[in-house]
């Protein structure tokens, strides 16, 4: 009776041993498959994370004059911090000049894209003596890109390049859309060194703290879907803007896409009369579109450190003048704000044309009048 107990025993002791080791190797089995699925999701998880960085990092710019990179061609000065502005005079020599301009260009445009050597009459520059200059702004066209790029840094750039071309202490400007909101910055920062300033369908960004809410919100709907995310992001996510405007997934901004639909009536009679929209877009860009266009929308539509309608008249004691023009069929940028600045800031000479767009300089005669406007008060 003895044995058979005990040998009963064993046999229990077998048989359970024989269950726990096909236990334990169906519990090794599942952690093995367990985790070798959560190396598989970590994985994954990293590469989702490695691709979207990558995503949104832009491209290093294509330096002008470096390996790589376009051939200088324009000549240019260099700045205190060792960057270069490339530059394009017109008119009359300087030293004969009586009335110097700096024209300062717009979104995704180059200092080629000046209307004086084309819409300003030689006989006017003549008469009344007109120095002008074009420059690239950093970043596009053949000047170095600026990592650094601030509303504050362009005027300086401006009031450098006057300097170096030796313009002496007082000279205009004359800005057009986003180069029109950089004349803000002259006014801003360098108000010392103008002689009178000419805003022209000067871009507005949405997030100047003292533009009304009601007004700003109607003038935004008015754009299309695609342009009002463009804005956004360049203004609440500005690392995501060279991705987003490399994407396919979403329409991207219509004036980087080149989309007509953004152009009024006007604006698409001259340019089916000039037979070109983007004659020097291959220049403008040639650095990369991070550091031309992107970096320019960042930089626009970003929160300022000072607001154009809290600003006191350049010119106290009417040794220059202020004018702002605008067609009141901007699809670009609504006339509403336009009309609202200008009634904030008396000082500000207030032109509207009627039937006009955005394009306003490149409109028969148009060039003549602000110019005349700007020197002589006519």
């Amino acid at each position: 009776m003895r044995k058979e107990r005990m040998s009963g025993e064993g046999t229990d002791r077998k048989n359970i041993s024989a269950a726990s080791a096909r236990s334990h190797t169906r519990n090794s089995q599942g952690g093995s498959s367990f985790d070798y699925l959560k190396t598989i999701l970590l994985v994954l998880f990293v590469g989702a994370l490695a691709w979207a960085y990558q995503s949104i990092q832009p491209p290093p710019p294509k330096t002008v004059g470096s390996p790589g990179g376009a051939a200088v061609t324009a000549p240019r000065i260099k700045l205190r911090d060792g960057r270069h502005l490339a530059y394009k005079e017109h008119g009359v020599h300087k030293g004969e000049a009586k009335f110097k301009i700096v024209y300062i260009h717009g979104f995704d445009s180059s200092m080629l894209d000046s209307p004086f050597p084309y819409f300003l009459s030689p006989d006017l520059v003549e008469e009344l003596k007109i120095y002008t200059v074009s420059f690239d702004r950093p970043g596009y066209g053949e000047s170095d890109h600026d990592p650094n790029r601030t509303p504050r840094s362009i005027a300086l750039d401006i009031e450098e390049l006057a300097d170096g071309l030796g313009l002496g202490p007082n000279f205009y400007v004359f800005g057009l859309s986003m180069g029109g909101e950089i004349t803000w910055a002259c006014l801003k920062y360098i108000p010392h060194r103008l002689a009178g300033a000419a805003l022209v369908a000067p871009a507005i960004n949405y997030w100047w703290r003292n533009l009304p809410g009601d007004i700003t919100r109607e003038a935004f709907s008015l754009m299309y879907p695609a342009d009002q995310w463009s804005l956004r992001v360049a203004h609440y996510a500005p690392w995501l803007t060279y991705w987003w405007n490399t994407q396919k997934w979403f329409p991207i901004s219509n004036v980087i896409a080149g989309n007509p639909i953004i152009f009024s009536r006007q604006d698409m009679e001259v340019l089916s009369k000039l037979g070109f929209v983007s004659p020097n877009r291959a220049y403008t860009r040639q650095q990369g579109e991070y550091e031309s266009l992107h970096r320019d929308l960042n930089v626009g539509f970003s929160s300022w450190e000072f607001d154009p309608l809290d600003l006191q008249d350049p010119f106290p004691n009417k040794n220059g003048s202020v004018h702002l023009w605008h067609g009141d069929e901007d699809r670009f940028v609504p006339v509403k704000l336009q009309r609202y600045i200008a009634s904030k800031l008396p000082w500000i000479h207030y032109h509207e044309i009627s039937g006009s767009g955005h394009l306003l300089p490149l409109v028969e005669g148009v060039t003549d009048k602000i110019i005349k406007s700007l020197l002589v008060g006519e």
